[in-house]
């Protein structure tokens, strides 16, 4: 069972809501996700595309835009090295389409994530040199390079790092000494003297802002006339990149907050109005409205089938639909990228049920840090199955499959209280090769080092039992009477919701079940019929475990009153606590306020 974290954040929450034209409630939310300072509640409700940081900020932004403006004038041969999930995928279409822009000699390679593992490699910087490139542009990963830039240098080829993960580095006399790969520029705001102001963004948001000063750099040249730059048609492009480096930023699960907010919010409303046959075809095969798209989507449904090429074929399907300028192969890519996407689902699910099993098999109790070592599992979506094994048990969980040259790779999710990347870096002793950040990360081990793993992990670990009971955090206690439709509609101002940004969360007591029943194909979401103190009647709608929901109305009312809630004869009181979401349903034109219900407690 969840404790309940009910905020209690002060504000004068009236002259906030007069200020800017808000209820109080809604002022309240605002100040509950830090929003404290007239320009912070401005740039929160009005952010636009003007409100966004100066890229210019970033460090080496500028030396790193002359290096490849030079490359691009003199004819040299340009290739990008991104990653195969969306991030990368979508950061490496941001830099090929404004280098194409400026009419660079540039092509790309996506590593495969069996082939290849994450990042930069040296086969892949042999393969560059092979091909005749001059320099290599790096995306979304070269961070944590410093071996394969040094080898790259060593073949008198030019290196551009753009990257937004943690820097590595080494501990001398209890001081973090940084550890940069020898680039001749490196673009990544975690750098310690980066001063960019918000350095929460993603590999793609990065490309973005490099495209933006790269470009800024041939219109203020005007003694170079090899390069054109058409003000409408830049126009245009960022029109559309804004829309990938959105995407990137919700799929990377970047916290939607500052310009991370800004930038989903119009990546989202711009989406209807891009020239992207791609986009548009992968968001028609899934049956969805690219007029009334959302965070959701995104995540869990674009995002995924674009991640899937990744895992069971190569991340440069993905790009290729992206760049198809033809309807007919824009909507045969899209539907390989859905069907790939369906194998990945069923690959996980068995991956999950396999981890659960190894949980009970192999621990008389869960360990502070979940270990998990699933040979037979595709190493592909190790990073999913670590992801639900940590939502199950609330802790940091990592999973480790065989590779194919006889290296373990896996992945690991973290919890918030738990830093992950700093954690794995007092370990890195043990790893060919790391890398990530406080939430995630990627790695490579010989097979013997994996007990060794789980052991110092484990040890290391200061988290207590406390940090293992999953936490709600409510906004604030409302009786249901106050959850309007007036009110939903003024909470689309809060928007886009996702992480960092939750959809409001309130409480409320006393709420009296009345009948129900159980939907969905699986049987995995119930609809009910409820009444509060106050006599008042709301449909309300729970999507969460239902197995765990059915066992506590047993083991709090019985077996024969549950049975009774179904069968609609339910004459007992079954009145309890509620964590909920007010919602609009719209159904055949009408609009309908309805509860759902995101956990629940008994009345004590």
């Amino acid at each position: 069972m969840s404790k309940w974290m009910v905020a209690a954040k002060k504000a004068d929450f009236a002259e906030i809501g007069q200020k800017y034209g808000i209820s109080q409630i809604t002022a309240r939310l605002i100040r509950n996700r830090d929003i404290v300072s007239d320009d912070q509640i401005e740039m929160y409700l009005k952010g636009d595309m003007s409100m966004l940081h100066d890229p210019y900020a970033l460090k080496d932004i500028e030396k790193a835009a002359e290096i490849i403006k030079s490359a691009i004038i003199e004819g040299k041969k340009i290739r990008i090295i991104g990653d195969y999930d969306v991030d990368g995928i979508t950061s490496t279409f941001i830099l090929h389409s404004g280098l194409k822009m400026c009419n660079a000699n540039v092509d790309y390679v996506l590593p495969h994530r069996i082939v290849d593992g994450y990042g930069l490699n040296n086969n892949l910087v042999k393969n560059a040199h092979d091909d005749g490139i001059n320099v290599i542009l790096t995306c979304d990963n070269g961070i944590a390079a410093a071996e394969q830039v040094k080898y790259a240098k060593e073949l008198n080829m030019t290196v551009v790092v753009t990257d937004h993960h943690e820097v590595p580095f080494d501990t001398v006399d209890g001081e973090n000494i940084e550890i940069l790969p020898p680039a001749d520029a490196v673009v990544d705001p975690k750098q310690k003297d980066c001063k960019y102001p918000y350095k929460e963004i993603c590999g793609a948001v990065v490309a973005y802002k490099f495209i933006q000063v790269l470009i800024d750099k041939f219109r203020d040249d005007e003694s170079q006339n090899l390069v054109q730059i058409n003000g409408s048609m830049t126009a245009d492009l960022f029109n559309e990149l804004i829309v990938f480096a959105g995407l990137g930023t919700v799929c990377d699960v970047m916290p939607l907050c500052d310009e991370n907010r800004i930038i989903v919010k119009e990546s989202l409303k711009r989406i209807g109005s891009i020239h992207n046959k791609g986009l548009h075809a992968l968001i028609s095969i899934n049956g969805l409205d690219e007029n009334s798209m959302s965070c959701y989507h995104f995540g869990f449904i674009i995002g995924p089938c674009l991640n899937a090429t990744g895992r069971l074929d190569s991340a440069e399907r993905a790009l290729k639909l992206l760049q198809t300028t033809t309807d007919a192969e824009a909507m045969l890519i899209a539907s390989e990228l859905k069907e790939l996407n369906d194998s990945r689902k069923d690959l996980t699910e068995k991956g999950v049920k396999t981890a659960s099993m190894y949980v009970q098999d192999n621990f008389d109790k869960v360990p502070d840090v979940i270990v998990i070592y699933l040979p037979d599992s595709h190493e592909s979506v190790a990073g999913i199955i670590a992801g639900k094994v940590r939502e199950k048990y609330n802790r940091p969980s990592l999973v480790i499959t065989n590779g194919s040259d006889g290296i373990c790779k896996g992945s690991g999710r973290s919890t918030e209280n738990y830093d992950m990347y700093t954690e794995m870096s007092r370990c890195k002793d043990l790893f060919t090769k790391f890398g990530g950040h406080k939430m995630a990360a990627g790695f490579s081990l010989l097979p013997e080092n994996i007990d060794e793993l789980r052991i110092r992990l484990n040890e290391y670990c200061t988290l207590t039992e406390e940090d293992f009971i999953p936490v709600e955090h409510i906004d604030m206690a409302m009786p249901l009477q106050y959850a309007t439709n007036e009110l939903v509609k003024e909470f689309e101002l809060l928007e886009p919701f996702g992480n960092g940004n939750k959809k409001p969360l309130f409480a409320d007591r006393n709420i009296r079940l009345i009948s129900g029943r159980i939907m969905g194909k699986n049987r995995n979401c119930g609809k009910y019929k409820v009444v509060d103190a106050n006599g008042r009647s709301y449909e309300m709608i729970y999507f969460g475990d239902m197995e765990k929901w059915t066992e506590f109305l047993n083991e709090n009312f019985g077996r024969d009153n549950t049975d009774k809630l179904y069968e609609g004869t339910l004459r007992d009181d079954m009145s309890i606590n509620i964590a909920y979401i007010p919602d609009i349903n719209v159904y055949r034109g009408y609009e309908n306020l309805q509860i759902i219900m995101q956990d629940y407690m008994a009345i004590k």
